[in-house]
């Protein structure tokens, strides 16, 4: 191709040269130019044909080596089409030799399924077999054996319960004991509170008996006039030198001790005198319950007190609860509060005013329905105390849930007042019959062998048998025999549950 190209060019650039040297050369030399030019054309014409040949013969060349090249890659396409035919026909004896081992396989399946069906049925009726004997043998039906093993394994979570519980509350108990028990013997030690004891009677003393025919009076008037004046039960019996006022209210009942300790005085007994005497006795008690409870706020060191609440606290000098005088509790509270927040870095004021107020409720229980800690912190609130206040008052026996520092400090102080020895009284039949509600309450659980009330109902002593309780079980009925004594009784303070696993030997000298 190039040679024509050459070729041609050549050809062009002759003729191009004969037109110019055509030209150029006039006249005589015009024929020889002719001449020379067509020899020109003519070698032009040659040279052209020679590179076309050569041109073509190499392009056959070309041609015929394409062919080869074609020739040899299709060859080896063919090839590669062959072995992947090869493969895949492999590939197809592979996938039918699976198939065929899968069906095998499934059948197999199949048959052992059927195998492992009648064996399972084999094995149940063995199996009801085995239980009918088994229960035969035991005397024992399916869901006895079943309750029986449910207990065991309730046994055994008890265990692995009381275990936890003991490993929790020592965890807790490391923590927290040191330092409860330091700030309350700091505020115990500096807190010495006298007390008197008051009931729900008065017994005024007379000169003679015949005093009590002038109390009665003349068909009975003038001791009518008196429990109409002062609104009190007076209780003439064959007691020597003693009458009884009996009163729920226990101002009323004050006023009506001291009126009946000055007619005696006076010795002038009729409804007039009555009358005139009970007023005095009225006016003189009211002076007295606003001087208490001055006195009150000052020795607990409280000031700025609504005079109605100050009337109120003077009050609780006439109430007591479990033969502790309310007012000598609130005061013993107030002081409790205030060492319990000088430790703790809390304000003392706000403690003791909180201390002082918690029991404010029972001066006027007699008269409102509902518990004390409720109607007090509705009368905080109506003579605008602080919130922190009102919920200490509500929250200190769990009417209300206690919303701050304050609120368990009056808590724990009240239950420190109302568990120190001597603190409180109560009857004795009440006492006995705390006693046998404890020891009660202690025998119910299963595996307590005997139960003892003891520390004057402050500590119950539990035997268990030592084949039906282990150590772990212990510690998870302490737990459960405290929680129902808190959820069955009434009681000041806390009582000590103390489980203990009795192992006896018993042999006969012979």
């Amino acid at each position: 191709m190039t040679h024509v190209l050459i070729a041609i060019f050549s050809v062009i650039a002759g003729v191009v040269a004969g037109i110019f040297a055509h030209r150029a050369i006039e006249g005589k030399k015009e024929e020889k130019a002719v001449s020379k030019a067509e020899k020109i054309l003519q070698d032009a014409a040659d040279k052209a044909e020679q590179a076309r040949k050569d041109l073509m013969a190499e392009t056959r060349d070309e041609i015929h080596r394409l062919r080869q090249d074609v020739d040899k890659e299709t060859k080896e396409r063919r090839s590669e089409l062959q072995r992947a035919e090869r493969k895949l026909e492999q590939k197809e004896e592979n996938l039918d030799r699976k198939i065929e081992n899968a069906s095998r396989r499934e059948e197999e399946l199949r048959q052992k399924l059927d195998e492992i069906k009648n064996r399972e049925e084999a094995i149940t009726k063995q199996e009801s077999q085995i239980i009918d004997r088994l229960e035969e043998i035991s005397r024992m039906s399916r869901e006895e054996a079943k309750q029986l093993l449910l207990s065991e394994v309730e046994s055994e979570a008890n265990h692995i319960i009381g275990l936890r519980l003991k490993e929790l509350e020592e965890r807790a108990r490391r923590d927290a004991d040191k330092k409860a028990q330091e700030i309350i013997a700091v505020a115990v030690q500096r807190c010495s509170v006298d007390f008197t004891s008051e009931i729900a009677v008065s017994v005024v003393q007379i000169p003679s008996d015949e005093m009590k025919g002038r109390i009665i009076g003349r068909e009975g008037r003038n001791i009518r006039a008196f429990e109409t004046l002062t609104g009190v039960d007076l209780i003439v019996d064959d007691t020597p030198e003693a009458v009884t006022l009996s009163c729920f209210d226990p101002v009323r009942r004050e006023i009506a001790r001291l009126s009946l300790e000055r007619l005696i005085q006076d010795g002038r007994i009729h409804p007039a005198r009555i009358e005139e005497i009970i007023e005095k006795a009225a006016r003189d008690v009211e002076i007295e319950i606003v001087e208490t409870g001055e006195e009150a706020l000052l020795e607990s060191g409280v000031k700025h007190m609504h005079p109605e609440l100050v009337r109120l606290v003077g009050q609780l000098r006439f109430r007591a609860s479990y033969g502790q005088n309310a007012l000598h509790h609130s005061l013993e509270v107030a002081h409790l509060c205030g060492f319990f927040a000088a430790e703790l870095g809390l304000d003392e004021n706000t403690a003791k005013r909180a201390g002082l107020l918690h029991d404010i409720g029972k001066a006027v229980d007699h008269k409102i329905e509902g518990p004390h800690a409720l109607i007090g912190s509705d009368i905080a609130k109506r003579y605008n105390e602080l919130p922190e206040i009102i919920n200490a008052i509500a929250s200190h026996h769990e009417d209300e849930e206690p919303r701050s520092l304050y609120a368990l400090l009056v808590a724990a102080a009240d239950a420190a007042s109302a568990s120190r020895p001597g603190a409180r009284r109560e009857s004795l039949d009440a006492y006995v019959k705390r006693l046998e509600k404890l020891e009660e309450i202690a025998k119910s659980f299963d595996g307590v062998s005997k139960a003892f009330a003891i520390q004057a109902g402050r500590e119950v002593r539990v035997a268990v048998s030592p084949e039906t309780t282990d150590e772990g079980e212990m510690q998870k009925m302490a737990y459960d025999i405290a929680r129902k004594i808190e959820a069955e009784m009434k009681y000041p303070g806390q009582i000590k549950v103390t489980l203990i696993r009795e192992t006896r030997a018993v042999d006969y000298a012979k």
